[in-house]
C-alpha cells in the first residue's frame, strides 16, 4: 500500500516508547511487511529494525538511520491546524525523533534504488547507551550515513562528543568543632571546582574546532559529607564534558586527573581520582565531516538548508568512523519560546516532514546515481 508519512507519524507519536519501545518497533515492522516496495526487514539481537532494498547491481551503500525510544515522560498526541500552512503534530517523540523517521520511511520506501542498496537503520536506545548503534555491523560497510534528529531541515555535517566523568575527593573526618584535625574533603572540592575554569587553557589541550568551537566543561552534581556537625571525609561531583575532535574520552580522563592533581594543596592534601562513567558503550565522540563532501553538498542542494553543526551528541558519532555522516530532519531542538524536543511542548510541522522525505529521497537518488 502507498506510505503516508502523516498517517504514520500520527500513530507513531500515539504509540508511547519511553519505557518500552516494543509496540513502537512493532509498528515498524508492520510499515515495513506490508509497504509497496521490495524490502528486507529483520530485527537483530540487540532490537536494531533493519529494512534493506537491494537494486542486485553494484553501486553505493547509504544509511538511513534513526531510533525509536523516546525521553520520559509520555506526552499525549494532539494536532492542530489541520489542512492549513501550519498543520503541527505535537507530543512526545514528534520531532526527537519520529518525525525524522516519518521522513526517513517515505524516502527509503519511495526511492528507486537502481544501484548499490540503502539501508533503513531504527535503533531502539539512543536515549540512553546507545546498546543498539554499538551492536550495528553493517556488510557492506556505508558510503554514507543520513542520521535522522530534528535540525530544522539544516544540514549538520559536525557535533561535539559528550563524556561524563565523576571526580572524587577524600580526605579525613574530624568533629566540627575541631576541623583542623581532618581535612575537609568538600572545601577542596571548591578549590577543585574553581581550576576546571582553567583546564582548557593547558598547553595540551585539542584546538578548537572552526564548525564547532571550543570545548566546554560543566559541573552539574555534586554530593559529599555524611553528618552536619562533622568534617566530612569525601567529596564527589559530576562534570559534563562537550568535545571536539580528536579528544577521547580517556585522554579527557586522564588529562583532567593531571590537571587536578596538580592543583592539591600542599598544606591540606586530599586524594583525587577522576572516573569515567559506567556504561557498556563508547562514549559519543565528536565528529566533523568535510563541508565539501558529496553528501554534505548534496543533500544540502535537495533540501535548501544551511550547513552547520548540530547541538546535540548523537549516534551519528559511531557512523561517522567508517563513512561521511550528517544529521538531518525535520523539528527543532528549541525554538524563540524554549525547548521543544524532550520538553512537554514538543512538536514538529508536518510540511517540514513532507519537504525533508522529499530532501532524502532527491539525495538518495544522486547518491545512487
Amino acid at each position: 500500500m502507498s506510505f503516508d508519512p502523516i498517517d504514520f507519524l500520527e500513530r507513531a507519536v500515539r504509540t508511547p516508547s519511553h519505557e518500552d519501545v516494543t509496540a513502537m518497533r512493532d509498528l515498524l515492522v508492520e510499515t515495513l511487511e506490508s509497504a509497496d516496495a521490495d524490502v528486507s526487514v529483520s530485527v537483530d539481537d540487540a532490537g536494531n529494525t533493519l529494512a534493506v532494498r537491494e537494486s542486485g547491481r553494484e553501486g553505493p551503500h547509504v544509511v538511513l538511520n534513526t531510533h525509536i525510544d523516546t525521553v520520559p515522560p509520555h506526552v499525549s498526541f494532539s494536532r492542530e491546524g489541520r489542512g492549513t500552512d501550519d498543520d503541527t503534530i505535537r507530543g512526545r517523540g514528534s520531532c526527537d525523533a519520529k518525525g525524522p523517521l516519518a521522513a526517513m520511511l517515505a524516502a527509503f520506501l519511495g526511492a528507486r534504488v537502481e544501484r548499490g542498496r540503502v539501508t533503513l537503520a531504527v535503533t531502539p536506545d539512543e536515549e540512553t547507551n546507545s546498546t543498539g548503534a554499538a551492536a550495528l555491523d553493517f556488510d557492506p560497510e556505508p558510503d554514507a550515513v543520513i542520521v535522522g534528529e530534528p535540525t530544522e531541515l539544516d544540514v549538520c555535517n559536525a557535533a561535539k562528543g559528550r563524556f561524563q566523568a565523576t571526580v572524587t575527593v577524600r580526605g579525613a573526618n574530624a568533629h566540627a568543632a575541631e576541623p583542623q584535625a581532618g581535612v575537609n574533603a568538600v572545601r577542596a572540592a571548591g578549590d577543585l571546582l574553581a581550576a576546571l575554569d582553567s583546564f582548557d587553557d593547558r598547553a595540551d589541550r585539542p584546538e578548537s574546532s572552526d564548525a564547532l568551537g571550543a570545548a566546554t566543561l560543566t559541573p552539574t552534581t555534586i554530593e559529599g559529607g555524611t553528618a552536619t556537625n562533622q568534617v566530612p571525609a569525601t567529596c564527589s561531583f559530576v562534570v559534563d564534558r562537550r568535545s571536539v575532535p580528536p579528544e577521547s574520552a580517556e585522554g579527557f580522563r586522564s588529562a583532567l586527573e593531571d590537571h587536578l592533581q596538580a592543583r592539591v594543596s600542599t598544606e591540606r592534601p586530599v586524594e583525587v581520582s577522576v572516573a569515567l562513567a559506567d556504561r557498556t558503550t563508547p562514549f559519543l565522540a565528536a565528529f566533523e565531516t568535510p563541508t565539501d563532501s558529496r553528501l554534505v553538498e548534496t543533500l544540502r542542494a535537495a533540501s535548501d538548508g544551511a550547513v552547520r553543526p548540530f547541538g546535540a551528541a548523537t549516534e551519528a558519532s559511531y557512523f561517522a568512523e567508517v563513512a561521511p555522516t550528517v544529521v538531518f530532519g525535520p523539528g527543532s531542538l528549541a525554538d524563540d519560546e524554549g525547548a521543544v524536543a524532550h520538553a512537554p511542548r514538543e512538536y514538529v510541522r508536518t510540511a517540514d516532514v513532507t519537504r525533508a522525505a522529499d530532501a532524502i529521497e532527491t539525495a538518495l537518488a544522486d547518491l545512487l546515481e
